[in-house]
């Protein structure tokens, strides 16, 4: 795992964001952890006095985001690192079609990104160096029945981290897209999930690849199998149990 001085995590509170805060902690890395739950926050900061620098912040507010994050730049004393792990996934019926879950689903995992790692992307390029983390899913390669919104609005994480990469590569900033696969979360937790990975697993595995620029799975089986799933026709996709 390459050292990471200073570093941003939004979505510390629980889960993959959590267990990312920690392991960079246990690096040493000064660990600036951004959620919307100060109770969680404090909890985690105490587990690693002086590492580990609560900022309570809800990423749907994206009018705060400048604030914010200049906030925590200023508490880390610099920036090498920021990874986005904020996301929201609900319950969704079968047959449910609900736009208010909808809209919250795109302001956590799309719009909420934007204006955090803008933020980010502005600083790195001026000084010429940087790690950018974007916590996609392998949900958002193609457009499954049960996670409408949800899958669109990991599609459209990804493509605009690609387009962050693109622009920063020159630059000297690494833009790194992490595919997870299931995993054991609060989030997941009314799933069935076989073979779920657990967050700290996935954690040291997205910190020991975060400065290598490209769309990257935790799998080596995730990998091959979502190069099959991604090129087969729609007529046979939609009759796929997934």
């Amino acid at each position: 795992m390459k050292r990471y001085e200073r570093a941003i995590v939004v979505g510390a509170s629980s889960g993959l964001g959590r267990a990312i805060a920690l392991h960079l902690a246990q690096a040493g890395s000064t660990v600036v952890a951004v959620a919307r739950r100060g109770d969680r926050l404090r909890e985690l900061a105490d587990s690693s006095p002086g590492r580990i620098l609560p900022l309570v912040h809800d990423v749907t507010r994206t009018e705060e985001a400048a604030r914010a994050f200049a906030d925590a730049c200023t508490m880390a004393g610099g920036l090498d690192l920021i990874v986005y792990s904020a996301g929201f996934m609900p319950t969704v019926g079968a047959t449910e079609f609900n736009t208010e879950k909808d809209l919250r689903i795109f302001a956590v995992n799309v719009l909420g990104a934007i204006a955090w790692l803008n933020q980010a992307a502005e600083r790195f390029q001026q000084a010429g160096h940087g790690a950018i983390v974007g916590i996609g899913s392998v949900a958002g390669d193609r457009g499954r029945r049960g996670q409408p919104a949800y899958n669109a609005s990991k599609a459209a994480l990804h493509a605009y981290l690609e387009a962050l990469r693109n622009r920063l590569y020159a630059r000297g900033v690494s833009v790194a897209t992490f595919k997870p696969g299931p995993m054991r979360t609060e989030m997941t937790a009314h799933l069935s999930l076989r073979n779920a990975m657990d967050p700290e697993v996935a954690a040291a595995k997205i910190l020991a690849k975060a400065h290598v620029s490209g769309e990257h799975y935790l799998s080596l089986s995730h990998r091959f199998v979502f190069a099959v799933l991604r090129n087969l026709p729609s007529s046979v996709f939609r009759r796929l149990p997934v």
